[in-house]
């Protein structure tokens, strides 16, 4: 490998090194001294690799996976449809006013999340639920922050249990061609246990937290979180009649998912009641941008052919990315290391071909690694700064009291059910 390394040209250097410097990017959130963040580097990583490879753009636009795209696109204006109709909202406080206990609501807050998790996206949910979670509880005098923070492990762990959980999950379904049925009952399983091992952590184990917390901030009204949108029946039913029919077209069609998905966003922009700039204002276009980026920029270090050296030689040491064993290291690792996104854009060209089981377990350990630490996922960093506007402060060490135990023991479920169930 050392010789066939040396032997690669100037340009093929220079792609390598914009791909480090892009993903040095990744893992500090940014470049030092730069206002730019991941989606900002992304994107001037791939300006640079196609004016340093003297790439086409028309070579750099195939390397962007579309149909990725459109989906993500498709489900971020359904998950918008859904937050200005008071959707999410509304059903955390009805959950607020059930007379149950403190581990009642913690299990209920917990499978809502991880349900709502599994069909919208898992960032959108913390968005909407964090500022309620907070308030209902300052409103009973409970500490708030195992219930923050079992909100957002369970908005990560829940997004997994489908292939349009969250946006890694889209990527590996199109890039891999997984079914979605076939997914949901292979994933379902081992979330399901996840979200009752959360659970069980927060209500009864380390993670429940102080008996009798310190002083708690006042349960104060008009803050900027109030600013959620009313509750409305009829554009909360229009949003939850398009997610359902795509979910019966995933399950039991072979249609194409991005373009179903982009024909129901397309039902929900014709209103006449939400405009669509309002709907569109709430697609995280940053994120696609991200995508397309890292796209370019891992096709321009592909090409290189050092990618395929590297787990060429990796294999003749034994370390076959595709065994679960390496997978689940890898997967791991490189989701705290550059985000969960990115890993699986550096992962998935070694898995063509391996089948259904790799396709899962990266979903599933790149989804559960998310809560190992507060920076893992941007559901975690969502909710500690909603909680910040609150009065609540959720302090990494506070985070990973929960966070790291509970990360090991659901990717000890993922390696056990992968093994022995699948």
């Amino acid at each position: 490998m050392p010789t066939t390394v040396l032997n690669h040209s100037a340009t093929d250097w220079g792609v390598v090194a914009v791909f480090a410097i892009v993903y040095l990017g990744m893992f500090l959130g940014g470049l030092p001294r730069l206002k730019l963040d991941r989606s900002g580097v992304a994107l001037l990583g791939a300006i640079a690799v196609i004016a340093l490879a003297g790439l086409p753009v028309e070579d750099a636009a195939r390397a962007i996976d579309l149909p990725t795209i459109v989906l993500l696109f498709a489900f971020m204006v359904v998950s918008a449809q859904m937050r200005l109709g008071g959707f999410y909202g509304a059903v955390t406080r009805r959950v607020g006013d059930m007379p149950l206990s403190r581990s009642g609501l913690l299990a209920a807050l917990i499978l809502v999340a991880g349900a709502l998790s599994a069909v919208f996206s898992n960032d959108i949910v913390c968005l909407a639920m964090t500022p309620v979670v907070a308030r209902l509880c300052l409103r009973r005098g409970i500490d708030p922050l195992p219930f923050l923070i079992g909100l957002a492990c369970a908005a990560n762990i829940g997004s997994a249990a489908t292939l349009i959980g969250n946006p890694q999950n889209m990527l590996i379904g199109s890039v891999l061609q997984l079914p979605f049925a076939g997914y949901v009952r292979q994933a379902l399983p081992p979330v399901l246990i996840g979200l009752a091992l959360l659970w069980g952590w927060l209500a009864f184990g380390p993670g429940r937290g102080s008996p009798h917390p310190g002083p708690l901030p006042p349960a104060g009204e008009g803050t900027d979180a109030d600013a959620e949108p009313a509750f409305d029946g009829w554009q909360t039913a229009k949003g939850l009649f398009v997610a359902g029919a795509l979910l019966l077209i995933f399950l039991f069609t072979n249609w194409p998912r991005d373009v179903a998905a982009l024909v129901g966003a397309g039902v929900l922009l014709l209103s006449r009641r939400l405009h669509s700039s309002h709907v569109l204002g709430l697609v995280d276009w940053p994120l696609l941008i991200l995508f397309m980026g890292l796209f370019v920029v891992n096709h321009a270090f592909e090409t290189t052919g050092l990618a395929a050296q590297a787990v060429a030689w990796l294999g003749t040491q034994g370390v076959h990315l595709t065994d679960p064993g390496p997978l689940l290291v890898a997967g791991a690792v490189l989701s705290n290391l550059v985000s969960n996104v990115p890993a699986v854009m550096l992962l998935l060209p070694h898995l063509a071909g391996s089948g259904e089981q790799a396709g899962v377990m990266l979903a599933l350990v790149t989804t559960f690694a998310g809560n190992l630490l507060l920076v893992g996922s941007i559901a975690n960093l969502i909710v500690a700064d909603l909680a910040r506007q609150q009065g609540i402060e959720i302090h990494w060490k506070r985070h990973a009291v929960t966070g790291i135990p509970v990360t090991l023991i659901t990717l000890g479920v993922v390696w056990g059910w992968v093994r022995w169930w699948m």
